[in-house]
């Protein structure tokens, strides 16, 4: 038995993992190094939030900042969509060109929406995590898992050809699990500990108890958000550990493991910090880089009598929440004549403010390349090292899970 559970053997010898209630017993322990990392995520959140409130629309970046954690996230579970791929799907009326897979990181973007306008008016509960797991897995791989339901049966996570017996991990049979959950809830608003440490510790415990057939993996990523965002750390949802995760992967599951076994909440929680420090300081340089970018294009729009500084700064505005688009598009935002919306299309890509994509006469697309660089460097092509590939198979979320 460690502080995180104990491995309980069943009636047909499987050992399943019934996880202790959080907080953790013993008391967690803060060492030097616990606290300068907590102080220092904290600075860099808070860092965050304050750039946040300089741009000119905010709202407009934070739905790019939404895809990007959408397609970091689903990439975590083997999707080889980008964040290209969305965009594209998006413009399309139903997406049939693009990979199947653009459709899971399409409905976890519908997910952080759905909840964040959810916690308007709901705390964040098991309700609340039910429905965005029911929009998650709409009429995507794993729809005919119960969307939207806590499992009912055991479930458990190995390499493919693995049984309950053999399995990398076994969480805790249904009982256990209503159990464990019930605490869980009541955790989220434990206001005894700072709310980063509160949150490093939900996320772990909720991916220890996997309450879902499918998709837990993402449901806990959006939790952290969610939880930030409901104590208003945070004013808009711009901190997202998937690139993180995704890049110390490793590490991340070994960190989940170690808990288990081992009951090491501070090793998994600095790791955490760590996580959210680094984070949150890209995403702070990031924004920095986009506002930097809007006033140089801006000046450029002034500066150049060809262009219709009225029409061409709207549609600069509006490229940061849409940075691929077509003429008809165009002609909807200014509500222009076509030949109008084409001219300005025209002139925007005269001056290397958009690029065209599709090489065609007809159906064409341009891209504003300058500002997708900024995320895209972040979201490319998923490449995993071999290693890496199959550690996700072994430990992974989704694609490896079973259940009877």
């Amino acid at each position: 038995m460690s502080r995180a559970g104990v491995f309980v053997k069943q009636v047909t010898g499987y050992r399943a993992f019934h996880p202790s209630m959080l907080p953790p017993e013993p008391a967690l322990e803060f060492d030097l190094e616990m606290v300068r990392l907590l102080s220092a995520a904290d600075q860099r959140m808070a860092r965050l939030d304050g750039v946040t409130s300089t741009l000119p629309n905010p709202d407009l970046f934070v739905a790019m900042y939404v895809r990007q954690e959408a397609v970091l996230s689903s990439q975590i579970e083997g999707t080889q969509s980008t964040l290209q791929d969305v965009l594209q799907f998006e413009l399309d009326a139903g997406g049939e060109e693009h990979p199947k897979d653009v459709r899971e990181v399409v409905n976890y973007v519908a997910a952080m929406n759905h909840g964040l306008a959810r916690l308007r008016d709901l705390p964040v509960s098991l309700r609340l995590i039910r429905e965005i797991h029911g929009v998650l897995l709409e009429n995507v791989r794993g729809s005919e898992r119960t969307p939207g339901e806590f499992r009912r049966s055991q479930n458990w996570i190995g390499p493919p050809g693995c049984t309950l017996t053999t399995a990398t991990f076994v969480p805790p049979p249904p009982p256990v699990m209503e159990e464990a959950l019930a605490n869980l809830e009541k955790f989220f608003h434990d206001e005894s500990m700072p709310i980063l440490i509160r949150c490093g510790l939900a996320h772990a415990q909720f991916e220890t108890i996997h309450p879902f057939l499918d998709g837990n993996g993402r449901v806990g990523r959006l939790l952290i958000t969610f939880l930030l965002c409901s104590r208003a750390v945070l004013q808009r949802p711009l901190l997202y550990l998937s690139y993180f995760l995704k890049q110390n992967r490793l590490e991340y599951y070994e960190r989940l493991t170690a808990v288990r076994k081992q009951g090491d909440w501070e090793g998994w929680l600095k790791f955490f910090l760590r996580g959210v420090a680094e984070v949150s300081h890209e995403a702070t340089s990031c924004a920095r880089r986009i506002l930097a970018l809007r006033e140089q294009h801006m000046l450029l729009i002034r500066d150049h009598a060809e262009i219709s500084s009225t029409s061409g700064l709207k549609l600069l505005d509006r490229l940061y929440e849409q940075p691929i688009i077509t003429v008809t598009l165009v002609k909807q935002w200014l509500e222009s004549s076509y030949g109008t919306a084409n001219k300005l299309v025209r002139q925007f890509v005269n001056r290397s403010l958009l690029t065209e994509m599709t090489g065609y006469e007809r159906n064409r697309r341009f891209a504003y390349k300058p500002y997708l660089d900024l995320f895209e460097r972040t979201t490319g092509e998923p490449q995993e090292k071999e290693e890496e590939r199959q550690i996700t198979e072994s430990q992974g979320e989704d694609a490896r899970l079973r259940s009877p």
